[in-house]
């Protein structure tokens, strides 16, 4: 389908390194069949087998979804202070209150303004006795422990593609 070298075509080597073959392959829905640019094998990864990576250059055209970009502005409130009773009871008093001072209002303001006076006193007051939600965060999982297994399977690898009838290589 995409014109390559052979080099390019197969995707596992043999033990002895004398026998190719292409085996692994991409599956991929037909609606999208057209979107698939190219696809090869890249002999160059460093994994611990004895196949290549094979890569797909896919085109996608993605739909912006106006929600998912108004959705990070929001502020987000530590909504777990409300399982202690004390908290939930001083919340709702200060809603309570808070609602009391609009009911006073004149109907004569349009809807919209009304809207944000309401959303603004929860908002303040969930800030004030709820405060706000903290982002934890993770720990990095690639630490020097991984780097140096890293290096070991590479210099074992090197090792092997110097002299391939070797089968084991404890370094």
């Amino acid at each position: 389908m995409f014109l390559h070298q052979n080099i390019h075509k197969y995707t596992w080597t043999s033990p002895d390194g004398k026998i190719h073959n292409q085996i692994d392959h991409v599956l991929i829905d037909r609606r999208w069949q057209t979107s698939v640019l190219d696809v090869r094998n890249f002999r160059g990864a460093d994994f611990d087998t004895d196949h290549c990576l094979v890569i797909a250059n896919v085109r996608e055209r993605l739909a912006v979804v106006k929600q998912a970009a108004q959705r990070f502005d929001r502020q987000r409130f530590n909504l777990r202070k409300l399982n202690e009773p004390e908290v939930r009871q001083q919340y709702q008093i200060e809603i309570t209150n808070r609602f009391a001072v609009l009911e006073n209002l004149t109907d004569d303001e349009d809807v919209d303004r009304t809207w944000e006076n309401i959303k603004e006193n929860i908002e303040t007051s969930a800030k004030e006795r709820l405060g706000l939600h903290e982002l934890k965060q993770n720990k990095p999982w690639f630490d020097e422990e991984c780097l140096g297994f890293l290096d070991q399977t590479k210099r074992a690898k090197l090792h092997w593609i110097q002299d391939p009838s070797q089968t084991m290589y404890i370094i």
